[in-house]
């Protein structure tokens, strides 16, 4: 199934990038990935895609906990897909954020390695544990060029 391998393609390929952002963070190749958000910008080109060939009705409510559970209830595999891949291009971009915002603070990378695990699992977790490594180290309000 064609779905199948477009999907299987962007979750495994972006345990590659998030494996650069954090063994090699100063290498040029992720001073790239981290300099302009096409990683994040392709994975987008794969929601679209998986967003515009879902067949499934797009009048979802999102007022309230239980209109969202039966939506995910009732979904098909290709939206389910794209929501997926709106998690992988969001917390990428983030997990790239803050490599880059470490970087200009001069924040070891010692210290990065849990919030961009927790980026990469959690999301908004590893923003948190950032922000929190900067408030312990002071850095939290240091200019950056």
């Amino acid at each position: 199934m064609m779905y199948e391998t477009i999907f299987n393609l962007f979750n495994s390929g972006i345990l590659l990038f998030w494996m650069l952002l954090l063994f090699f963070p100063k290498k040029g190749f992720t001073q790239r990935i981290i300099a302009f958000p096409w990683v994040p910008l392709s994975i987008a080109i794969g929601y679209v895609y998986f967003l515009s060939t879902t067949t499934g009705t797009f009048s979802a409510d999102f007022s309230s906990l239980s209109s969202l559970t039966e939506m995910f209830q009732n979904a098909e595999p290709r939206g389910v897909a794209a929501g997926w891949l709106h998690y992988l291009a969001f917390d990428f971009w983030v997990g790239c954020w803050i490599l880059k915002n470490s970087q200009e603070k001069e924040v070891n990378h010692f210290w990065m390695i849990l919030p961009l695990l927790c980026t990469f699992m959690l999301g908004p977790v590893g923003v948190l544990i950032y922000t929190l490594v900067l408030f312990t180290q002071k850095k939290l309000f240091a200019k950056t060029t």
